[in-house]
């Protein structure tokens, strides 16, 4: 990636977020010539500007929802990693609009301004919540997927490049309950969770941004690429942060109930897509379905697809124990800042 991106101009939309400034470090560490960050907040771009203090930042102001912002940011640029979006399920169960004009519009728009000004490549980031959604954040999300496979596959032709990536909850970023719950252990008070026997997958930032790399060298147009993750229940989560505070693991739990639009597991892949994935080791690659409308050639004969293929879940991937959550925490440089850079 580091040969591909150098000297190239980089437009990463909701910079400011976990995701971007991960990216946008990582980017700069490779070389590039200028990364843009494209968002909505002008504090956070104030904070990141100082923080990062590298003349190849460029800060544009804007909103995905506003298609003259977009092309503003996109003109000139060589790739584009489209992470703006609203993620919060209650927030977006209460106000599904926003959603979509976020999600699914404002996607639309960062993908007709990239293929209008011939970016070479555009990854957009996906969410478990994606498959077999049930919340309004999923189903934007889906959609969003959709919109950019439809990109691809009417465009077949273009310079443009179009990847789409999905990965679970990210441990420690904006949003992550991980910070939550080691501020209600240090304070000694009940955890609080919706279902301990929920499960989950457990990513970091650093995999998040693999997985971007990954798709970005080795899509084909309209590629989906997911990242294998391991898992495990929130009760097994909330021992694992317990044991790495130095705390007992038999921590009291408060069951307060479902949230809007929670799932008991979440899916990276549901059984259709497994079912015609390439396995790729470490990822999973699900390549454009680039049938024509024409379906009269399948009144006769259509595809095969492999039966008994289980999706690839939070609750039947590979499960870790509280022990193995711990060790996963520890080594998070997230954690690492949480704690002050002190050593246990």
């Amino acid at each position: 990636m580091a040969n591909t991106l150098a000297s190239s101009i980089i437009t990463i939309t909701g910079g400011t977020g976990s995701f971007g400034s991960t990216m946008a470090l990582r980017l700069l560490d490779e070389g590039v010539s200028e990364v843009r960050i494209f968002s909505r907040d002008e504090n956070k771009q104030d904070t990141m500007r100082n923080k990062m203090k590298d003349d190849r930042l460029r800060f544009f102001i804007g909103d995905v929802r506003d298609p003259l912002s977009v092309e503003n940011a996109v003109r000139g640029s060589d790739f584009v990693f489209h992470a703006a979006a609203l993620k919060q399920v209650p927030s977006c169960e209460f106000f599904p609009m926003q959603a979509v004009a976020t999600n699914l519009v404002g996607s639309s728009n960062v993908l007709e301004a990239s293929f209008k000004n011939n970016v070479k490549s555009v990854v957009c980031l996906s969410t478990d919540k994606a498959v077999y959604p049930i919340n309004a954040m999923g189903m934007t999300k889906a959609l969003m997927e959709k919109v950019a496979q439809s990109f691809a596959r009417n465009y077949s032709g273009a310079e443009t490049k179009v990847a789409i990536t999905r990965y679970g909850n990210v441990m420690m970023s904006r949003g992550s309950v991980i910070p939550l719950f080691i501020k209600q252990i240090r304070s000694g008070s009940s955890i609080t969770v919706t279902d301990p026997t929920m499960t989950r997958f457990l990513m970091s930032l650093d995999d998040s941004v693999e997985l971007v790399k990954f798709a970005f060298t080795n899509a084909n147009s309209g590629d989906l690429f997911v990242k294998k993750a391991p898992g495990c229940t929130v009760e097994t989560l909330i021992q694992g942060i317990a044991i790495v505070e130095g705390k007992s693991p038999d921590v009291s739990i408060q069951n307060i109930g479902v949230r809007h639009g929670e799932k008991h597991s979440e899916s990276l892949l549901g059984s259709e897509e497994r079912s015609r994935s390439n396995d790729l080791g470490d990822y999973f690659q699900v390549p454009l379905d680039a049938r024509s409308l024409d379906y009269q050639i399948y009144f006769d004969k259509g595809v095969e697809l492999l039966s008994n293929v289980e999706p690839y879940t939070s609750s039947n991937t590979h499960q870790l124990n509280a022990e193995e959550v711990a060790q996963l925490i520890f080594k998070l440089p997230e954690y690492e800042k949480l704690r002050g850079g002190s050593s246990k």
